[in-house]
């Protein structure tokens, strides 16, 4: 028989009351947040806001701004020194850098699944559609033919760290998944940095992780795509929650022209070099990466809603928020699965 003494009661006690003290500590610390910074600008033409919790007591705005600036002149077109610009002038001695790297593998890949939908060569018909750095507008049907020729990722290819042209007349643009990919670089940072909670936008893409200074999942809302709606945030279709996913929306109702009566909208058909014509209104994409999320939700709107819901069937890890006008021309919505899980109820 095991004889206990009043000795060994009162150490064992001691040790109890030292483990729950402790546990009421940790407790303690877990539930307390650190302060939660802001920090906006702008980058690639548009504005960006992001938030963190400042865990480590450091105001990362500077190292912010210097590294969109530094994607600034690895991507974007309306750089005249950029590394894209200098593909496009067909520079002989230019050299791609891991950022370029990245986004043209991803861009082949999408290219290659949504069947030629999502095309990074489409630039050229972009801009003599008047949606780009292009100073004139010039959409003749016999001038948009004459640049198909130069349309196609069959006409490029990535060599090392150089781009390889078919022709002189092949110009890239990355618009369509580079703001999405920005967002993820940022958040590369944060993840460098231990910043577990925080939330990057990126001219209206998304990434988010962790929980906001109130504990809560971070809360996208997703614009009406009605024509007129031209201020984020003041009509909400939805409200989605993301935990530790991106978000991207694209829509026809906010970069469009009207002439003799037609709506000609920013997304072009790299097949036809045409604006696309169908019944979707707006696209919105939730997966892991932002990069990706930017590039489908673009794929989506120019293949329209039936085709986009086959090609969904064989992608994993993508949910859509869909919404377009149905036989009647009334709004209609598409939500898969995993999407509906994290719509909230607007108040």
């Amino acid at each position: 028989m095991l004889k206990v003494t009043h000795q060994q009661t009162h150490k064992t006690m001691k040790y109890i009351y030292i483990a729950l003290i402790s546990m009421l500590i940790l407790a303690s610390c877990k539930a307390k947040k650190s302060e939660y910074m802001k920090v906006a600008g702008f980058a690639q033409g548009t504005s960006y806001h992001i938030t963190y919790e400042n865990s480590n007591n450091k105001d990362y705005s500077a190292d912010i701004d210097s590294i969109l600036k530094a994607f600034d002149r690895s991507l974007s077109i309306y750089d005249t020194a950029s590394i894209i610009t200098r593909v496009n002038n067909n520079d002989p001695t230019v050299e791609v850098d891991d950022w370029f790297v990245n986004v043209f593998k991803v861009s082949a890949d999408v290219n290659t699944v949504s069947e030629g939908a999502f095309d990074i060569t489409v630039g050229p018909v972009v801009r003599a559609w008047g949606f780009g750095n292009a100073p004139v507008a010039r959409h003749d049907t016999a001038y948009i033919d004459s640049l198909l020729q130069y349309v196609g990722m069959d006409k490029v290819k990535l060599e090392g760290r150089k781009i390889i042209k078919k022709s002189p007349g092949v110009k890239l643009d990355v618009n369509a998944l580079a703001q999405g990919y920005s967002v993820d670089v940022v958040c590369d940072f944060f993840k460098d940095k231990g910043i577990k909670n925080y939330l990057v936008e990126i001219g209206g893409e998304v990434r988010g992780k962790g929980t906001n200074a109130r504990d809560k999942f971070w809360q996208i809302g997703i614009d009406r795509p009605s024509d007129g709606n031209m201020e984020p945030g003041k009509d909400l279709e939805a409200i989605i929650e993301i935990n530790n996913k991106a978000l991207a929306t694209s829509g026809n109702y906010r970069k469009y022209f009207v002439e003799n009566g037609v709506k000609y909208s920013h997304e072009i058909n790299p097949k036809t070099g045409f604006p696309a014509r169908n019944t979707l209104l707006s696209a919105t994409v939730v997966c892991d990466d932002c990069i990706t999320a930017d590039a489908w939700a673009t794929a989506f709107m120019v293949m329209g809603i039936d085709k986009s819901k086959e090609i969904l069937s064989k992608l994993k890890g993508i949910e859509v928020y869909f919404v377009y006008t149905d036989e009647q021309g009334a709004y209609a919505i598409f939500s898969s699965t995993g999407m509906k899980k994290n719509i909230v109820e607007q108040d």
